[in-house]
């Protein structure tokens, strides 16, 4: 049994609640077969997609006629008095320093600057016709993206547990976006929705089977706007049918994770329950043995002390003692000192690893893609990643690889000619898949 009717026949005997997604299925006659670029859209429209956090605000305008955002901010350090309001339109960027208290004025500086007289996008802020807002954690009842109702929110807060440092943030930008713009469409595109594609021996955990059912503890996955976006934009570079391909997409930045893609779906993913688990990352451990909190929790360690510990000062930085930054560890690296050069092949190792494992569930790999601000700007992390996989048929053009320099909306191959899988560097672009995400949640319930 192959991996997609594993789905299929799960869902019948279980009667599961969660649908499968239907694939992609591209209009071969047009440049934009999955509508990334919004030509799906009904009418032309300006959406706004907002990334509401714990302490930033970050936001984009598009207009449908166009991919490319028409402005751009992130408000940062909201509430310390210190705040820092980064903009950019098509023309250039600019910055402000300012006094964001708390996420209502982060909202109201962020109106202010798309309607200004001088720079601004928009005279007023009812030219918005819809709203995309990033959710982390859709929990196992969000396939898709999905039009905000109150049991839409409902479910957002409920799931709160499974991301206390997002959903909440998330859910407030959603309300104050609601009390601006009450009479506007908003839609939850969800982090985990992507996943939910995952066949149940791929999503759970070896644990009694109460805990998954009771708990909702399985293995979700994350960065899946992200994965669906560059497997989309890689079929359509080569001009194959996703359906067709068997994709693998590694978005390698601060926060790591790889995805097998088979038909256009998920069926496997490296971060897990949360995106602890998975590649050693900027500052998370990656894959431990549990056995290890364990022991720590029995050796006198505070859970809080815990956390900080594996999500803040493991991975890249913990190794290294250095930085978080792959520049500087490569740089440090370069200079000769040992831990810097060990967590660069712990980083590689674990990569290479979770792609070898991958090409052998898929069985083939057609494509091979690097995203992420890791993924897209280090040629030399990208080769050392690929040592070692021409078993797999995977083997990069070294010229290319050194070469490659991707900006929004562009792919670079950089596969060798003896290579028989496509190896691209594919920009991430998590706002304009929020607003395609947006676009067909309101085209689904034909707002």
């Amino acid at each position: 049994m192959n991996e997609i009717s594993g789905i299929l026949t799960h869902a019948e005997e279980t009667g599961a609640n969660v649908p499968v997604p239907e694939v992609e299925k591209p209009d071969n006659e047009k440049a934009d077969p999955y509508g990334l670029d919004f030509s799906l859209a009904a009418r032309a429209m300006k959406i706004l997609v907002i990334n509401c956090g714990s302490s930033s605000l970050k936001y984009s305008l598009f207009d449908t006629s166009c991919p490319k955002p028409l402005f751009e901010g992130l408000i940062d350090k909201i509430g310390s008095g210190q705040s820092t309001h980064k903009m950019a339109d098509r023309q250039g960027k600019w910055e402000k320093e300012c006094t964001v208290e708390d996420v209502g004025k982060a909202f109201h500086t962020m109106e202010t600057a798309l309607t200004d007289s001088g720079r601004g996008a928009i005279k007023v802020f009812s030219e918005i016709k819809a709203v995309g807002h990033r959710v982390v954690h859709g929990g196992d009842r969000f396939s898709s993206a999905s039009v905000i109702t109150p049991e839409v929110k409902r479910a957002i807060r409920e799931f709160s547990s499974l991301a206390p440092l997002h959903n909440p943030y998330n859910l407030a930008g959603i309300e104050e976006m609601e009390r601006i713009l009450p009479e506007t469409v908003s839609v939850a595109v969800f982090d985990t929705a992507f996943h939910q594609t995952m066949p149940e021996y791929a999503y759970k955990y070896a644990i009694p089977s109460a805990l998954t059912e009771n708990s909702h503890i399985r293995r979700y996955g994350f960065h899946g706007t992200n994965h669906n976006f560059v497997a989309l934009m890689a079929s359509t570079f080569i001009n194959r049918p996703v359906d067709q391909l068997s994709i693998i997409t590694c978005h390698l930045g601060n926060g790591a994770s790889i995805c097998a893609i088979e038909h256009g779906l998920s069926i496997d993913t490296s971060m897990g329950f949360t995106p602890l688990e998975g590649l050693a990352m900027g500052t998370r451990c990656g894959d431990i043995d549990p056995g290890i909190v364990l022991y720590l929790l029995r050796s006198g360690i505070k859970a809080g002390d815990l956390d900080r510990l594996l999500n803040k000062e493991s991975g890249l930085i913990g190794l290294s003692g250095i930085s978080n930054d792959m520049r500087e560890i490569i740089e440090s690296a370069d200079a000769g000192m040992a831990r810097a050069k060990n967590a660069l092949t712990i980083f590689c190792y674990r990569a290479r690893k979770y792609i070898g494992a991958y090409s052998a569930i898929l069985g083939r790999v057609d494509i091979l893609v690097f995203t992420g601000g890791i993924g897209e700007n280090s040629g030399e992390i990208r080769a050392r990643i690929c040592q070692g996989l021409d078993v797999f048929g995977i083997t990069l053009d070294g010229g290319k690889n050194r070469e490659a320099k991707v900006k929004r909306g562009h792919i670079v191959d950089i596969s060798s000619r003896q290579s028989s899988s496509r190896v691209l560097v594919v920009a991430a672009d998590e706002e304009r898949m929020i607003a395609r995400e947006t676009i067909h949640a309101m085209r689904t319930v034909s707002v």
